[in-house]
């Protein structure tokens, strides 16, 4: 097995470990998930007590849930939070009455489209309750007639506790942060959640083993109100994050998407734009729009951070997401090993891009007496690496860095960066 297929089916088998966990936006669902992160990952974890004000929101009362079901006449569970925890609305208040269908209906969410799926709601800040089930499972209730009685439970309760979040700081030998952030938030949901935070943990791990320029901070927390409250406690920190990265549909089958950051040319926006063109792989590149995950936070107005958003087929853009079938089959780990794989070629290009001036800048130095091009000599990339080194020396006038010159010449950063190394060895550039 290579090490890429290693490394997507230990992330896979991450994801079928917290696939069956019920994680909402706050409460122990969030916490056992951080717990199992933290053991091969060692997670600072913060808990913010509800009724904290944070910015326009307030951290909400804390969510726990023991078990919750519909029971027909015969004593049979038809809808059972035990067999799925997309059964329950997420944030439901506690029930426990009997009632008929016709008054039961309104609180029932199915997909017509999709029979056997069950999908996914949730009511985090309207007091409500409900449960999800699949169209076949209503169908079967609704031919006993809407006068047909039924035992509903929800066992569950709402009250002040605490909204959980966790951080890894890789250190590096700047100060400046590149912030990887991935949402906790959802329950049995394989591609949007588990996926993100598998191919999340094994970067951190990748990047513990280098000695990176940036330090690299990650961010695992609920959705929306986690990332607001991060950003809340973290004001007076925010001007070090000189790039960041929302990582989220990282497992399934469909081609690569790179979301923009508010800003367009940030400089992550403008790395992943050439890791992905020059990788071949196919892709998708699109602007900035103020919908989907949580670089909207990242991206609002009074921040207006370089945050992008990497997934593989888009927020809403499957029909399996936010439903049942988002399942541990659906995503794959050589999908997630891939992601993984871009995720490593995109940080290495912001680590390693820098600028650099030409101490010999009056005509093209010679490059045969310094041995330059007998290091070249046998190479299959012998003509890319020679014009590597002519690109980078005509641009390092400390204007343009390694990734302006590889846009301008349509090189791999991988070949400029190489010539920017040989250079630097030859006393020909210097930072």
């Amino acid at each position: 097995m290579s090490t890429a297929s290693a490394v997507g089916a230990e992330m896979h088998t991450l994801v079928r470990r917290l696939y069956p966990l019920c994680r909402s936006i706050t409460g122990d669902g969030v916490r056992e998930t951080l717990r199992i992160i933290g053991e091969d990952l060692p997670l600072d974890v913060t808990e913010v007590p509800s009724g904290t004000e944070v910015f326009d929101w307030t951290v909400p009362p804390e969510w726990t849930i023991r078990d919750a079901y519909i029971v027909d006449a015969a004593g049979r569970r038809v809808v059972d939070f035990a067999v799925s925890n997309l059964h329950v609305v997420g944030y439901s208040e506690p029930v426990s009455r009997r009632m008929s269908l016709a008054e039961l209906r309104p609180h029932l969410h199915t997909l017509p489209d999709h029979p056997d799926w069950i999908p996914y709601r949730t009511s985090y800040y309207q007091r409500d309750w409900g449960f999800c089930l699949t169209q076949r499972t209503l169908d079967a209730l609704e031919r006993d007639g809407d006068d047909a009685v039924y035992d509903v439970v929800i066992d569950a309760d709402l009250a002040d506790g605490h909204l959980t979040y966790a951080e890894h700081v890789v250190p590096g030998q700047v100060s400046d942060e590149v912030l990887i952030s991935c949402h906790v938030c959802h329950p049995s949901l394989a591609n949007d959640n588990l996926a993100g935070i598998a191919v999340a943990s094994q970067l951190a791990r990748h990047l513990a083993r280098q000695t990176p320029h940036y330090t690299y901070r990650f961010l695992f927390a609920p959705g929306t109100i986690g990332s607001i409250t991060w950003l809340a406690r973290n004001q007076h920190r925010i001007d070090r994050v000189a790039h960041g990265l929302v990582l989220a549909c990282a497992g399934d089958r469909g081609q690569l998407t790179y979301k923009r950051s508010r800003r367009g040319d940030a400089g992550i926006d403008r790395a992943a734009a050439h890791v992905l063109s020059t990788s071949e792989r196919p892709h998708r590149v699109v602007d900035f729009s103020p919908y989907g995950y949580d670089e909207r936070q990242y991206c609002s107005p009074g921040f207006n951070l370089g945050v992008g958003c990497l997934t593989r087929t888009p927020y809403a853009a499957y029909s399996e997401y936010h439903t049942s079938a988002d399942n541990p089959d659906f995503v794959t780990p050589d999908a997630m090993a891939d992601t993984l794989a871009v995720c490593r070629e995109l940080l290495a290009v912001l680590d390693r891009d820098r600028r650099y001036v030409n101490l010999n800048p009056h005509g093209e130095p010679q490059l045969g007496k310094r041995g330059l091009y007998e290091a070249l000599g046998g190479r299959s990339d012998a003509k890319q690496a020679q014009l590597a080194m002519l690109w980078v020396l005509n641009y390092s006038d400390g204007d343009h860095s390694l990734l302006d010159i590889a846009e301008r010449a349509k090189l791999p950063f991988d070949a400029i960066a190489a010539a920017a190394d040989a250079l630097l060895a030859a006393e020909l550039v210097k930072e």
